[in-house]
């Protein structure tokens, strides 16, 4: 009987090994936990297209918005360990642990990972109204009027909240939190004189920065954004070591087989080298990561690090999403 099991076992072991060599034999399905049109939806379906073509096989973006982005990364979590469905997930699988009481996954134990994506930058920016024209001043007035002043955010949680509270705990100063129900009105509040303050993405600020509806104070990476060159980063204003970045990464469920995350990190190396998905992420204000991060063990100790970094400030600021 236990020659059977160990010849079944090894039977087994072969044809689940050579399907995966195969891999894939099927459309792969790219899944963003938000809508389409956002962010990471557009940058998903750039990487999808590159993706493509490495693979011979066609990536799908696939939407799966729900549970403030917790919903997809649930699905993934407990899917078929096959590569056929992957997820591409931000910053919020590193914030997720401390926002929400029961996650119904979890990040560093429940996935594969892939490797990392993208960053995107954020920038602090103000309403045009707003007294200050430069950092140093920005600070000053801030301090002195903290109990006076607001921040908007595109929601509970989102990143442009988590850049707001790392702002106002590296200066000492609370400030007022204003949370919308996404980037879009958020954005509107502020160049309507609604709200004072706020950080985001340059996927979404860069516009009105460009076109001066809006005041920017400093970029939140340590280098500057090429479409934004005349714009200091705070670490060079006196902030030092202040990073925030809209990270990306490519996850899939635990267990998959390693032939089959090989070829798929593969593609995503061969994507980030590409001229045009670096192209279309230019023009987002974002950019591709470099080779030595699109790699599963850079992906697995960045979310550590993230995950260290963030569940202090969430939970001092005592803020939950569930």
């Amino acid at each position: 009987m236990l020659r059977l099991i160990a010849v079944v076992s090894a039977v087994f072991v072969t044809v689940t090994g050579a399907v995966a060599q195969d891999y894939p034999t099927r459309p792969v399905s790219l899944v963003v936990p938000f809508a389409a049109g956002g962010p990471t939806d557009t940058l998903a379906r750039s990487l999808a297209q590159q993706m493509t073509k490495t693979m011979k096989q066609q990536v799908i973006v696939e939407n799966r918005p729900g549970a403030g982005g917790t919903l997809a990364p649930a699905v993934i979590a407990k899917s078929k360990p096959e590569g056929y469905q992957v997820l591409i997930a931000h910053i919020g699988m590193s914030t997720a642990p401390a926002l929400y009481r029961k996650l119904p996954f979890n990040p560093l134990t429940d996935f594969e990972f892939i490797g990392q994506v993208a960053d995107v930058p954020m920038t602090l920016i103000a309403r045009t109204g707003l007294p200050p024209d430069n950092y140093k001043d920005f600070v000053a007035y801030v301090k002195a009027n903290k109990d006076k002043l607001n921040m908007g955010n595109a929601g509970l949680g989102a990143a442009s909240h988590l850049c707001g509270l790392l702002f106002m705990s590296r200066i000492e100063s609370d400030i007022q939190t204003i949370p919308y129900t996404g980037t879009g009105p958020a954005m509107s509040a502020l160049m309507g004189n609604q709200v004072d303050l706020m950080c985001d993405q340059t996927t979404n600020t860069t516009g009105a920065i460009q076109s001066g509806r809006v005041k920017v104070f400093g970029v939140t990476t340590k280098k500057r954004v090429p479409s934004l060159q005349y714009v200091p980063t705070l670490h060079e204003q006196g902030l030092k070591d202040f990073e925030v970045a809209v990270w990306h990464g490519l996850y899939v469920a635990k267990g998959t087989p390693k032939p089959v995350l090989d070829k798929l990190n593969a593609a995503l190396v061969a994507a980030i080298k590409d001229p045009q998905f670096k192209e279309s992420l230019a023009k987002l204000g974002a950019e591709p990561v470099t080779p030595d991060r699109a790699t599963p063990e850079s992906l697995a100790k960045h979310l550590k690090a993230e995950i260290d970094k963030w569940g202090p400030i969430i939970k001092k600021a005592g803020i939950y999403a569930d």
